[in-house]
């Protein structure tokens, strides 16, 4: 088994309460239907900037990622597989899918 990171890209916000809280359900009916390959839930990122190799910083990434969550799996197909259900796709985002080389 390995971890996968899987990063979140892209994806509206709902504008109401109301259309938060049945996207809070959706992730949640998600979350629960991965079981144990659920490591980390994660959480949407808010601010953010770039460090470039000369140490300037520039105020927002330009990767224009917007969350994470880790998942154990037993390959990278599994891991996408898993991600088919993901509620970033239904919100017009996309999901990238990395696994994480155990180096330290």
């Amino acid at each position: 088994m390995a971890n996968y990171v899987l990063v979140y890209k892209g994806g509206g916000m709902a504008q109401s309460d109301a259309e938060r809280d049945a996207m809070m359900v959706e992730w949640g009916k998600w979350f629960g239907s991965l079981g144990a390959a659920l490591v980390d839930g994660g959480n949407p990122f808010a601010q953010s900037a770039a460090v470039a190799a000369d140490g300037t910083v520039q105020a927002g990434a330009p990767s224009g990622l917007t969350g994470y969550t880790i998942l154990s799996a037993d390959s990278l197909n599994a891991a996408t597989a898993m991600v088919k259900g993901c509620p970033q796709l239904a919100a017009g985002g996309s999901v990238e899918v990395y696994e994480v080389h155990p180096a330290m």
